[in-house]
């Protein structure tokens, strides 16, 4: 079969003014970007009426394996064979980020025949999102800098470093730096450090803004900064907030492609699950639900990363109701969580994902706690056995769930029409009582301790004297309503990434905690999860060239 990228190549798409017809959006809406990808605009987004939904479905995964599970991959197929069955569907991604690109994981705008269109395009620049996020996040810095430099007029305290510049690239040389080097006129040396864009509370501002008013009252209320008497300094403070709102004014508005079967994609936004809330922009999730009879989008990583901070604070704060949810499982991926080596991922061994499916089943226990019905898409890969996929369906009879093998990646749409059917049955039949996890009024702490009890299964949180009272400081600052994002690694239950399958009664540890003011959560680092990604050994960036046509060629 042919790589993803030369499948990408001998498509066919259709200008990008037919695909937003279909949903009912003028050509006269969209500002396009080239034949083939388009920003939807703000005149539309403004319309957009109040009254009609469509039915929102989540694509989550089991703990992600080195194997690769086929989240996107699976969210693409779901949208195609839905349409297929003459349900009206649009799908919603994030935008990939350089640094997976270009590190360990590659692209992501699916695989093999069921992919987002143009794929170089989605995995490089795109439409320059993440340049004007990163550009907006160090427009700030600079500006914090310069107030200090000139006269301080708010008190900042230099010694208590907050704000962080961001790159869109994997570089673990750039975590912890001193900047102003160099003499009196460079301004006064201090500590500082540097995140990927994916983990900039800009990026998040954005993804969970209604609206350019929104956006801009979020990024006012981003904290830069400390007094000595530990009071914030904000952005709107460095009168920052309107610059800001202003290089991202057109970066707010969703972007528009569409898959290798036409179907709508909107793919906007790119936060990462493990060290941020995971999900698509708000924008193009109402703008897909107003123009849709359904649709289907992803959050990043495993059900306890991307799903928990989907439900509890994406839906949460926008105010979002999922009818269905949809978690991916592979049997390589439960074989290596029942204690197979990676390189015996291939071999028959129904014992090991016998093993592994405790995996499996916690997931899907905790995306029913939040009230919403589950099915199981099993995306098969060559090497799968019956006897495998046997133990895989019935774990998840006996978890109280259908199963559907899919065969997405090698057929496109048509492979993963017997999961459309089972989707599409759980919306027209079920009844969701979608409830997030915790209440608003809970504690900080206790929401941290509910997701680490209740999703992970640890027998409690803990953090040292330091944390804890700024777990106080920020309950009696008056953030106390705002949700808990957990940053923590993605490959288990725990915070040690080696401890596979589904732990239970281990302790949560948190080393820190960063208060989102403008996004409207907190933070809470756990175990050794980094902000700023370093790349593998071999990374994938080494594989990317031109070849003598002109043409990218390792990109995947």
């Amino acid at each position: 079969m042919k790589d993803d990228i030369a499948i990408a190549r001998a498509a066919t798409p259709r200008p990008i003014r037919e695909i937003a017809e279909a949903l009912g959006i003028a050509e006269a809406d969209l500002a396009p970007h080239g034949h083939y990808k388009a920003k939807v605009g703000p005149g539309f987004t403004d319309r957009m009426d109040g009254n009609r939904d469509g039915h929102l479905v989540l694509v989550t995964a089991m703990t992600p394996t080195p194997a690769g599970e086929g989240k996107t991959t699976t969210t693409v197929g779901l949208g195609d064979a839905l349409n297929r069955l003459d349900r009206r569907a649009a799908i919603c991604l994030r935008e990939p980020s350089l640094g997976p690109c270009f590190g360990m994981k590659g692209g992501a705008a699916g695989g093999g025949r069921s992919q987002v269109i143009p794929m170089e395009d989605i995995n490089l620049h795109f439409t320059g999102d993440s340049h004007a996020i990163t550009s907006a996040n160090n427009l700030l810095s600079a500006l914090l800098d310069n107030h200090i430099y000139w006269d301080n007029a708010q008190g900042v305290d230099p010694r208590r470093p907050a704000w962080r510049r961001v790159l869109d690239l994997n570089d673990r040389a750039l975590r912890s730096i001193i900047t102003a080097l160099g003499g009196v006129a460079n301004g006064f040396p201090r500590e500082g450090g540097m995140d990927i864009t994916a983990a900039s509370e800009v990026m998040a501002v954005l993804c969970l803004a209604h609206d350019i008013h929104d956006l801009q009252r979020r990024l006012g209320n981003i904290i830069t900064a400390r007094r000595r008497d530990r009071s914030p300094v904000l952005a709107r403070e460095l009168q920052a907030d309107g610059a800001m709102a202003a290089l991202l004014k057109d970066a707010l508005q969703p972007n528009l492609v569409q898959t290798l079967e036409h179907t709508p994609a909107f793919v906007h936004g790119g936060p990462f699950a493990n060290i941020a809330h995971g999900c698509n922009s708000l924008m193009a999730t109402r703008t897909a639900l107003k123009t849709a009879d359904y649709v289907v989008t992803e959050a990043g990583f495993g059900a306890d990363l991307g799903a928990e901070k989907f439900f509890n604070i994406k839906c949460r704060k926008g105010g979002l109701k999922p009818s269905a949810a949809v978690v991916v499982a592979t049997v390589r991926g439960l074989k290596y969580q029942g204690g197979a080596a990676r390189d015996q991922l291939d071999a028959a061994n129904p014992w090991a994902v016998r093993r592994g499916c405790p995996n499996l089943t916690r997931h899907l226990r905790n995306v029913k706690a939040f009230g919403v019905p589950a099915v199981v898409a099993v995306n098969r890969f060559a090497d799968d056995t019956d006897a495998e996929l046997d133990v895989v369906l019935q774990a998840a009879r006996e978890a109280g769930a259908e199963a559907v093998v899919c065969t997405h990646f090698d057929d496109g749409g048509a492979g993963a029409e017997a999961l459309a059917d089972a989707v599409a049955g759980l919306v027209e039949h079920g009844r969701p009582q979608f409830a997030p996890l915790y209440s608003s009024d809970e504690t900080l702490w206790d929401k941290a301790r509910t997701v680490a009890t209740h999703i992970y299964e640890a027998e409690d949180i803990m953090a040292d004297k330091a944390v804890r009272d700024a777990f106080a400081w920020y309950q009696e600052a008056g953030y106390g309503e705002f949700p808990v994002c957990m940053a923590k690694t993605p490959y288990s239950f725990s915070t040690d990434p080696n401890l596979r399958g589904a732990p239970s009664h281990h302790h949560v540890a948190i080393r820190e905690l960063r208060l989102s003011a403008g996004a409207e959560f907190l933070v809470a680092l756990c175990g050794d999860i980094m902000t700023m990604p370093g790349l593998p050994r071999e990374p994938a960036a080494a594989s990317v060239r031109i070849d003598e046509n002109g043409e990218i060629e390792g990109l995947f």
